[in-house]
């Protein structure tokens, strides 16, 4: 299923009997309630329903459920204590959170990822995307060996959309959510963070000698290469221009960022086969890292990170291509990795 310029990872839904789970919902809308509970039982999901956080509460004091769908925005105890609460007690550490709210945007949907949940979703967003969401945490509930739910690592998958159907603001807009979720789990565990920036050099001029068909062909050779050097389940690859794509590592730092960028520039040599013939092409990355301490506030805002990956991307093409540049988020310095590495403190 593909939502706006990425791939979200629900294949086989409907194809084998759904894992018993029980959804509870918790929304002070009373209209909201009746009208997901039908829908939720209709996709063989057991339902209980809940007006606000406490209510919620006690309700899963006697009724185990493996779902909590909650609003934010709740009299008596709204959806971000009511996830606070559960997180801090530890008792119901095995529960997926799915926030279900009116409030969008980058700023709200860290704030609901740092409270405790692990998926959030705006009203008014396709029923099919809140339907697609609640699989997932279906199948994640009922892994055996998941002993920590909101530890499981969701992403979009690897694989972007090459048919041009999707419009690049739109893809930005995608990339930029699902990289605001990266940053919330950073924050919450203090891992570090970094994001690649890479484009094919001189791609204009190919594309004029060989074609646009052969310019696409070249851009899946990158990004299939490219996955192929990417750890599995973990960094995952989105096309965020027509010509360029973002790579996002949790759990890396600068130094690791940069090792990975430096092998995936030298896999990327080789010759590829085309319709048009076969062509070598090289590849210019810019790097961004943070590396937060456990529940810091100090963290910068996905855009910030993805401006700062482009600054070093651009300054790669203005030293000729085929270089890795590193940026420094909070502020316009680009730094020659190489040079650090081996001792110096170049930066431009």
């Amino acid at each position: 299923m593909q939502i706006s310029g990425l791939e979200i990872g629900v294949r086989g839904v409907g194809s084998r009997q759904p894992e018993h789970c029980r959804v509870l919902v918790v929304d002070d809308d009373e209209f909201a309630r009746a009208s997901l509970v039908p829908l939720l039982r209709s996709r063989q999901f057991e339902v209980e329903s809940a007006a606000s956080g406490r209510d919620a509460l006690r309700v899963m004091a006697t009724t185990p459920c493996q779902i909590l769908l909650t609003d934010w925005q709740m009299p008596d105890m709204d959806g971000l204590s009511l996830c606070q609460r559960m997180r801090d007690s530890g008792r119901d550490r095995k529960v997926y959170v799915l926030m279900h709210t009116v409030r969008a945007g980058e700023e709200a949907l860290l704030t609901g990822l740092a409270a405790g949940a692990d998926d959030y979703v705006v009203k008014g967003a396709p029923v099919e995307e809140l339907l697609a969401r609640l699989e997932v945490g279906r199948r994640i509930v009922g892994r055996p060996a998941c002993k920590h739910v909101h530890d499981h690592k969701w992403r979009p998958s690897s694989r972007g959309s090459f048919s041009g159907t999707f419009t690049e603001s739109t893809s930005v807009r995608r990339l930029t959510r699902h990289l605001a979720w990266e940053l919330a789990r950073s924050r919450r565990y203090g891992h570090g963070l970094a994001v690649l920036k890479c484009a094919i050099d001189q791609f204009k001029q190919i594309n004029a000698r060989l074609g646009s068909g052969a310019g696409e062909e070249l851009l899946r050779a990158l990004a299939g290469r490219t996955t192929s050097c990417l750890r599995p389940g973990n960094d995952w690859l989105a096309r965020s221009a027509a010509d360029e794509y973002t790579i996002v590592l949790p759990e890396a730092n600068m130094n690791g960022a940069y090792r990975v960028a430096q092998t995936l520039r030298q896999a990327l040599l080789g010759e590829v086969s085309t319709n048009a013939g076969s062509t070598r092409f090289t590849v210019s990355f810019g790097l961004a890292a943070i590396e937060p301490k456990p529940g810091g506030k100090d963290l910068p805002k996905a855009v910030d990170l993805l401006r700062a990956a482009e600054r070093g991307l651009h300054a790669s093409q203005r030293c000729g291509g085929n270089h890795v540049t590193a940026a420094a988020v909070s502020s316009p310095i680009t730094i020659d990795m190489g040079s650090l590495m081996e001792g110096n403190s170049a930066v431009h």
